[in-house]
């Protein structure tokens, strides 16, 4: 072997012995905490993103997704995350109006808002700024030392469960009802006595006899809950959450342990767990309406027009509240009724209704098979 083979032997020699002492980077245990109960389809979501995260690091980070009470109770996530005592929370940002009416302008506020649907939400938040003012606002505005993202997309929300038929406006009066953050406001404008509770809270709570009606999600959300077995009367949709998105976030400290490579995994895991998540949810949404109805004997009834109504007018009474009082809620707001000016017309334009194909296959309310077709064909 000549000098030169010897050299270069040695040199690779060394090289490699370099490498097999290289220090494998350390696996990240990262416990988190979310606000829903453990047999919620969202604390689903948020161990599906658990196990992307896990993927998409190929093991580097390690997400312990545990459900509400585990550590602290459901609505400290939030600081119990700021003060480090969890490394992260999975939630949804109205829970939050105590510290400021903004936060709930982050989950999407009643309206759409202003019309808009989860892709143009989305599109407000990554290509209208709103993702920056999200973060700013926790940051900077409440002292929060987190960074948060858009997690789930759990809505549109029915407008809530009762033990009696309504017909009108005039029919919540009085009535006692769970709800919370911003949207309770709504409800209390419309006539109702408004309870904030934890949602594996609200089943003991309407056998009790402390709540008349109850506000969750809708579906499969409240086929698991077991609120069926407490109201036989079941509202849908409703205006007060048709858009929501939950949040999912970190202490910023342990966000900033994570590599480049590592936080880009994430914010990846953002983006799949979301479109992944929300296809499984729309049909276990379907399987539990036929559940609830048949096996059950629910009553699932479509939301009097004028309580629809009666939301948006209720929410545009607190929206302008809320901008008189506080620049943040103004700033975000405006920002949001900006970015809906522009894609909510054009989409108009671009989108058939929805209702149009529906009705054309699937008629309800008494409508005729082939109404739409047959309607057509009168024109023609």
């Amino acid at each position: 072997m000549g000098k030169r083979s010897i050299a270069v032997a040695v040199a690779l020699g060394f090289s490699l012995n370099a490498y097999a002492q290289a220090p494998v980077p350390a696996v990240k245990a990262i416990k988190m905490q979310s606000t829903w109960p453990a047999s919620n389809t969202l604390q689903e979501h948020f161990k599906m993103f658990a196990e992307r995260v896990d993927k998409l690091t190929q093991g580097g980070i390690k997400i312990e997704a545990m459900p509400a009470g585990q550590i602290v109770p459901a609505f400290e996530v939030l600081d119990a995350t700021n003060k480090k005592v969890l490394d992260g929370w999975h939630a949804i940002s109205y829970y939050w109006v105590g510290k400021s009416p903004a936060a709930a302008l982050f989950a999407a506020p009643p309206g759409g808002p202003f019309g808009m649907d989860h892709m143009d939400y989305m599109g407000w938040l990554y290509v209208g700024g709103g993702l920056e003012m999200w973060r700013d606002f926790y940051q900077n505005e409440l002292k929060l030392n987190v960074i948060v993202w858009p997690a789930h997309p759990s809505s549109p929300q029915a407008f809530g469960w009762f033990k009696k038929p309504l017909r009108s406006v005039a029919d919540l009066k009085g009535l006692k009802c769970r709800q919370t953050g911003l949207n309770a406001e709504v409800y209390t404008k419309m006539g109702m006595s408004v309870v904030n509770m934890a949602g594996g809270e609200i089943v003991p709570a309407a056998q009790r006899g402390v709540i008349d009606c109850a506000e969750w999600v809708g579906g499969v959300e409240d086929l698991r809950l077991g609120l069926h077995s407490v109201f036989k009367y079941h509202y849908t949709p409703g205006m007060h959450e048709n858009n929501s998105v939950g949040e999912l976030g970190f202490n910023l400290d342990v966000w900033k342990t994570f590599t480049p490579a590592q936080q880009d995994a994430v914010d990846s895991a953002v983006k799949d767990t979301f479109i992944t998540w929300l296809t499984r949810w729309q049909r276990q949404n379907a399987d539990a309406i036929e559940e609830l109805v048949k096996k059950h004997g629910v009553q699932i009834r479509r939301t009097p027009p004028d309580i629809l109504i009666g939301s948006l007018k209720a929410w545009d009474e607190i929206a302008k509240e809320n901008s008189a009082k506080s620049p943040t809620f103004k700033k975000v707001y405006d920002s949001q009724r900006e970015y809906a000016a522009k894609v909510v017309p054009a989409k108009r334009y671009m989108f058939p209704p929805y209702s149009f194909a529906a009705n054309y296959y699937w008629p309800q309310e008494g409508a005729p098979a082939g109404s739409a077709k047959k309607a057509a064909a009168a024109k023609q």
